[in-house]
């Protein structure tokens, strides 16, 4: 049981970027009990307009203007606490591997992608 968290990948385009059903989605990245960066994302669905009641198995688009955004909070960190129900905890040493995620997501966008967030818990 846990927080885990995923950048999915598709050829799809939708007309939302937020609460949208992917068909053919592939994993671009992985992270298992990173709270913060999941409040990152969470805020970010509810910015765009995510209606859930609970922020869990929704999808959320990550625009290259998000990445940006991402990116300058991870170096400047910028992530917010949060906590959650089996969550764990966000200690720092995630910073190379989400900047990692940032790079591989940015060139996935530029080539036509839909880079995405999704999540359970």
């Amino acid at each position: 049981m846990g927080l885990d968290m995923y950048a999915m990948v598709t050829d799809e385009h939708f007309d939302s970027d937020v609460d949208f059903k992917p068909e053919r989605p592939t994993e671009l990245h992985y992270w298992r009990k990173h709270p913060n960066l999941h409040g990152w994302m969470e805020q970010l669905y509810f910015d765009k307009g995510g209606s859930a009641d609970s922020f869990n198995c929704v999808c959320v688009a990550l625009t290259e203007a998000d990445l940006d955004r991402l990116e300058a909070d991870i170096k400047g960190a910028g992530l917010p606490e949060t906590c959650g129900f089996f969550f764990g905890a966000s200690d720092g040493t995630e910073t190379e591997d989400d900047l990692a995620f940032v790079a591989k997501a940015r060139e996935r966008v530029k080539n036509g992608y839909t880079v995405f967030y999704d999540s359970w818990w």
